[in-house]
């Protein structure tokens, strides 16, 4: 039995409603967000959705759209036109996309299979992409005034570690990432306690590095991961999902995978020949260009940034930087913290 007009009038509305909300989110992406690798996907999604529907003959979805006569045209509640921000609007397309989505897979399953299976892995796609989009308009508020990340170990601060972390919160270091390799664990979890209490006194974020467990038990505000340490889904095991989790990458499909696996931030590097920690390989200022040019999720260039060559990180579109012994190694941690910060935030303002 041939499907009835009154399933091809269902179909032809899923169908619109999708699109048109598919748009929607891309404009966020790329007009808000500012952000050409979520845009890229989600033109990618529409895309798609196009070429699932073209199973669907034009012909009777026309002959079945009777918008004069749908009764819900006339109905509606006054939390459809409260909207705040750009994000609402793009948090209520998503779900007004998948709830389209689903309308087409299940009632899809009357006239073609293929197509039900087609929608259905589109509206999976859709779920990591609100999960990517959402996430990097949420962060990207939280970190906005956060451009200068400090690491640091009792080893890297000949001057002390706690005076290096005074003297660097205080002149505008906005990010503190403990980064002991060595220390056992009741000893790390101590200290790093200790440094919580100082950068709770500044206003400042703590990071600890690959361990999510003590990041946890330490009340620090994130973890950050490299390629080789535990996974994004990992540590939010371990973490919740109020904490920070900062992922390291050192190619583009790394950094786009990062995104979509939901990382909070990326550290962005090896931009330079580092003192206190040794690669094979850099990925150099062409890789801070590439993050540059499609990612809008806070990023950090790092590696062997200085004084002398943060022009060029910054020239190279890098917003925020993370750095050890520029700021560490110095004899005037305060000092240095604050020509650095001071470059960073002219950019800010020349953009």
């Amino acid at each position: 039995m041939p499907p009835s007009l009154e399933i091809w009038r269902i179909l032809d509305a899923a169908a619109n409603r999708a699109g048109e909300g598919l748009r929607v989110i891309e404009e966020f992406a790329r007009f808000a967000l500012n952000d050409a690798n979520l845009s890229r996907l989600l033109k990618e999604c529409r895309h798609d959705l196009a070429a699932a529907l073209a199973s669907i003959p034009e012909s009777n979805r026309l002959a079945a759209r009777d918008t004069l006569g749908d009764v819900g045209t006339a109905i509606g509640t006054p939390s459809e036109y409260a909207r705040l921000t750009p994000a609402d609007v793009a948090r209520a397309s998503f779900k007004r996309v998948q709830e389209a989505l689903r309308t087409l897979e299940e009632y899809g399953k009357l006239i073609d299979s293929a197509l039900a299976q087609r929608v259905e892995q589109l509206r999976y796609r859709l779920y990591t992409a609100e999960k990517a989009v959402l996430r990097t308009a949420v962060v990207s508020e939280r970190l906005h005034d956060r451009v200068l990340y400090l690491l640091v170990t009792s080893q890297s601060c000949p001057g002390g570690l706690e005076s290096t972390v005074r003297n660097a919160l205080a002149a505008g270091v906005g990010i503190i990432q403990v980064r002991e390799k060595q220390m056992p664990d009741r000893e790390l979890l101590e200290h790093a306690r200790r440094v919580r209490s100082i950068t709770q006194e500044y206003g400042a974020l703590l990071i600890i590095n690959d361990r999510p467990d003590l990041a946890v038990l330490a009340n620090a505000d994130g973890v950050h991961v490299g390629q080789d340490e535990l996974t994004v889904r990992d540590a939010r095991r371990i973490v919740g999902p109020d904490l920070l989790i900062g992922v390291s990458t050192h190619s583009i499909e790394q950094a786009r995978q990062a995104v979509l696996d939901g990382a909070d931030y990326l550290g962005v590097g090896p931009t330079f020949p580092s003192n206190t920690k040794a690669f094979d390989q850099f990925a150099g200022l062409d890789f801070v260009r590439q993050v540059a040019s499609e990612i809008s999720l806070p990023w950090f260039a790092i590696g062997g940034i200085s004084s002398e060559n943060i022009a060029t990180v910054i020239e190279a579109g890098a917003k925020r930087v993370a750095v050890s012994n520029a700021i560490c190694g110095s004899a005037n941690p305060g000092q240095a913290a604050a020509g650095l910060d001071q470059q960073l935030q002219m950019q800010s303002y020349i953009q």
